[in-house]
Formats: C-alpha cells, structure tokens, sequence
C-alpha cells in the first residue's frame, strides 16, 4: 500500500498561479486544510508492465520514437489518487468554489507525488539501466486514444478502476497514463515543459497562455 504526503504547498501554489496568491496566514491554513482533505481522500494506486522494444503497438507518431531512442525496453504505468478525489472536488465546487481550485490543485501535487514515487520504485528495480522521463497519450503527436489500449493492457478497470470517457479522458481525473523507456546509455537530455507535464490539461497557467518555467 503506498502512502502520501506530506504534499508540496509551494508547488500547490505554483499550479494556482504563484504571482496572484498572497501567502498570508490564511492562505497558509487553507493550504494545510486542503492538504489533509485531499490526503484522506486519496488512494493511490499504480500498475505497471515492462516490454521490450521494439513494440508496434506504442511506437505511433514521430514524438514517442524519438522519446524512445537508443532504449531496449519500455515501460506501461497508469497511476490515480482514486475516486474520492472526485468525489471531493465535486463537493467542494457546489460548496466553495475558492476552496474546491486549491483542492484542486494540491490533488494535482498529490498525483505527481504517485508518479514520483513510481520513477523512484523503477529506478530500484532496474538499477543498471537509465530511464527517460514519463510520456504520455496526448502529448506532442502522441494519440490519445491510446489512453484505451493502456488500461485494457495492463486491466486498469478491473484492478484499480481506472478507465476513459468517449473521448479518452481518465476517469477519476487525478490519474495518468504514460511510458518511460529503459536504456543501457544515457539518454539525451531534452526539454521537458508542456509536451510533457502530467498536469497540462488542467493547468492553471496554460489557460491563461503562460507556464510554469518547470
């Protein structure tokens, strides 16, 4: 069972917009509020497959063969904080709308923590190899409908019960799909931003044409 916490408050406020929140004694409290709310909500889960390259059926578009060059082996992951969150969000937003964006956000860091602790799990269990950030469905030209193939491959809606609306949405919406390639080399270094956040689609700062500088 893996457990959570204690979650970043500074990176909450980076996905609130940084500049526009005042860290006041208020603030401060509501962060440790949501903090704890979202904590006991939570129940991270992940799954995981290692295949070895090459496998037709990930490598489509130009984006992912290149996240893949040079490794031997790839690896499935599909992570969640649960349905609770949910849950917890749709409360929240009838409730206090306020409240329920920084829940929001500390979920988003409560989900990144998951996948976090995911590289660090795989880093231990392929000790002699070297592995490429997580790329997921949606990114660059990266389709998203592979979102479906991803949780039928590794049986997500029936051990973790994570699946997709009709337009490859992850259902709970705190969850991820992505691969990450293992290589006996280094890989190159590349740049990260948006094509390869996790949280692009519900990012604070891409919805008003700015990013986080991560």
């Amino acid at each position: 069972m893996m457990t959570l916490g204690p979650l970043d408050h500074r990176e909450a406020v980076r996905y609130l917009g940084d500049s526009r929140v005042a860290m006041t004694e208020e603030m401060e409290a509501l962060l440790t509020e949501c903090e704890e709310e979202v904590l006991a909500a939570a129940d991270p889960k992940f799954l995981y497959k290692v295949k070895e390259l090459p496998c037709p059926e990930l490598m489509v578009g130009k984006d992912i063969a290149e996240h893949l060059d040079g490794c031997s082996k790839v690896v499935l992951l599909c992570a969640t904080v649960g349905a609770g969150i949910d849950r917890m969000l749709r409360i929240a937003q009838v409730k206090d709308m306020s409240r329920a964006v920084v829940l929001d956000s500390m979920s988003s860091v409560a989900i990144e923590q998951v996948c976090r602790k995911f590289d660090e799990f795989i880093a231990e269990e392929y000790p002699d190899l070297y592995q490429t950030f997580r790329f997921s469905p949606g990114y660059g030209d990266y389709p998203i409908d592979l979102q479906k193939w991803f949780l039928t491959e590794l049986d997500a809606p029936k051990k973790i019960g994570l699946t997709t609306n009709d337009s490859y949405l992850l259902i709970p919406t705190k969850s991820v799909t992505a691969v990450m390639g293992l290589s006996e080399t280094e890989p190159p270094k590349r740049k990260r931003g948006c094509a390869s956040c996790n949280l692009r689609e519900t990012c604070n700062f891409r919805k008003r044409g700015a990013h986080c500088g991560a």
